[in-house]
């Protein structure tokens, strides 16, 4: 275990639970939700680009895919949201959660897709 990993995945996680504070309090009650749709959309796109141009070190991109994007999501806050709407309407509960797991998997291939045009579009003009 390399110290710098560890503190790539704590720095990047700091940044990552702040912008997801962040995102509750520009959206309430709808931040937790954009923050798993865009961490799928994010960290989709960062695998593949990554994995497939191999860009930046091993220990940058453990700390944006784990740190960053691992603290920006969250399935504990997903549920406990879930659970807390479901109080108030179920109806919107189930709604709520539907939306963000097909929006998490439409924007996890959507990050798919782009970083792979992307590979082509470079590939193309190399």
């Amino acid at each position: 275990m390399k110290v710098k990993n560890i503190l790539s995945v704590a720095g990047f996680a700091f940044i990552g639970g702040i912008l997801r504070y962040l995102l509750t309090i520009i959206a309430p009650g709808m931040g937790v939700l954009l923050a798993n749709w865009l961490g799928c959309l994010l960290l989709s796109f960062l695998t593949y680009y990554v994995i497939e141009r191999d860009l930046i070190a091993g220990w940058l991109n453990l700390g944006l895919g784990t740190g960053l994007i691992g603290a920006f999501t969250t399935f504990s806050s997903f549920t406990t949201t879930t659970i807390q709407l479901g109080n108030n309407e179920w109806r919107f509960a189930l709604v709520y959660g539907l939306a963000s797991l097909i929006g998490g998997f439409v924007l996890a291939l959507m990050g798919y897709w782009l970083a792979k045009r992307l590979v082509e579009m470079e590939e193309y003009h190399d």
